[in-house]
């Protein structure tokens, strides 16, 4: 099994990140198309990110202003099972963010894409949080 990771301090409070990373409209703000869920444990979120890809994943943890995670129910075949995750720890004035995708199967081209992706919409969810920059969804990738 393979797994990403990336660690980064966004300059907001645990609360702003937590909401940013936890709730639709944050984050459809920054990664989906759209989405729906509430961030409690066990919940499920639908998540779309165009036509063909509309996925669903449990929140598998749920620590208010600290940790939130989701675990793919319904993806494609190398994101099903994995896991997406965050850590927030507050430190003088910011917030350092731990982030993970683990469980890939496999090392490969779609791995190695998607770590490149999430470098990217963490870049994106970094400028929302801190800016209030909204990226139209079919631009984010070239932002």
């Amino acid at each position: 099994m393979a797994d990403i990771h990336h660690d980064f301090p966004i300059m907001a409070s645990p609360e702003d990140v937590f909401r940013a990373i936890s709730t639709p409209d944050g984050i459809d703000n920054w990664w989906s198309r759209n989405s729906s869920g509430a961030p409690e444990a066990g919940e499920i979120y639908e998540l779309s990110f165009g036509p063909g890809y509309d996925w669903r994943a449990a929140v598998t943890r749920c620590v208010p202003d600290s940790e939130f995670e989701l675990q793919f129910i319904e993806a494609d075949d190398e994101w099903t099972g994995t896991k997406v995750g965050f850590n927030l720890d507050a430190r003088d004035g910011t917030t350092q963010v731990r982030f993970r995708h683990v469980g890939w199967p496999a090392i490969n081209e779609h791995y190695r894409v998607s770590s490149f992706c999430w470098a990217m919409y963490l870049r994106i969810l970094k400028r929302y949080v801190e800016l209030g920059e909204k990226v139209p969804w079919g631009e984010r990738l070239n932002a």
